[in-house]
């Protein structure tokens, strides 16, 4: 729990109340944050009350959170507070979770989509380039998949771009198929798969556009250079 000189307020208004809650700056983002699952509500909060008005001090009644949560575990609607209402970050938190959440957006296109004009993934510094001539904004408390997609549609008037899906034949001596499901399925998900009369085992795997190099290149590595793919 953090210390209560070090806390910001978190703020929800509605139905004509206001409610107030004193909050880790740093934990109450992450806690909004979409991405992250692994904050707990009571390690976000200094204090766990419910507050009308926090730097006076005065608690919100009963009646009010009933009107507005219909809730009055304390909790529950502190959870409230900071997934709908207002968090006075600093302008460093906010740019800095910016980066962090703009980053995460890149590294996701670059990942699942490609150059439907030459069926190779664009290099990250192209996806930033395009990002930068069309201004697009990113929200550091949206989630990724969402901006993804208003990503895409303001960087294809810039660059051909599209997210794909394709899928790989791939050939690995029998040795090393056993330790190769989970690294595969850290690319995509296997298809199909039969084990050949030689001992090797062949698989169709359906992976992101943008990880198609990535993936030959693994697979000739726990291979030792023995593994075959193709795209089918």
């Amino acid at each position: 729990m953090v210390n209560i000189d070090e806390a910001i307020i978190a703020r929800l208004e509605s139905h004509g109340e206001k409610f107030e809650i004193l909050v880790d700056p740093d934990l109450a983002a992450d806690f909004k944050n979409p991405e992250r699952d692994d904050v707990i509500i009571e390690d976000v909060l200094a204090v766990e009350d419910i507050f009308k008005d926090a730097k006076k001090g005065d608690t919100s009644p009963d009646d009010a959170m009933i009107k507005v949560f219909d809730n009055t575990d304390v909790l529950e609607v502190a959870k409230e507070i900071i997934n709908k209402g207002h968090i006075q970050l600093t302008a460093q938190q906010k740019r800095d979770m910016q980066e962090e959440k703009r980053l995460m957006v890149i590294n996701k296109i670059v990942r699942e989509s490609i150059n439907p004009q030459t069926g190779l993934p664009h290099p990250v510094k192209r996806i930033e380039n395009a990002m930068e001539e069309t201004k697009v904004k990113i929200d550091p408390f949206k989630s990724v998949d969402e901006q993804v997609q208003t990503v895409l549609k303001a960087i294809k008037i810039k660059i051909p771009i599209r997210f794909e899906h394709v899928k790989v034949a791939v050939r690995l001596p029998g040795s090393v198929a056993g330790n190769a499901f989970s690294i595969i399925s850290k690319f995509g998900k296997i298809l199909n798969e039969e084990w050949q009369q030689d001992g090797s085992w062949i698989a169709v795997v359906e992976i992101p556009g943008g990880v198609q190099e990535d993936f030959n290149l693994k697979m000739n590595e726990i291979s030792g250079g023995d593994a075959e793919t193709k795209v089918i």
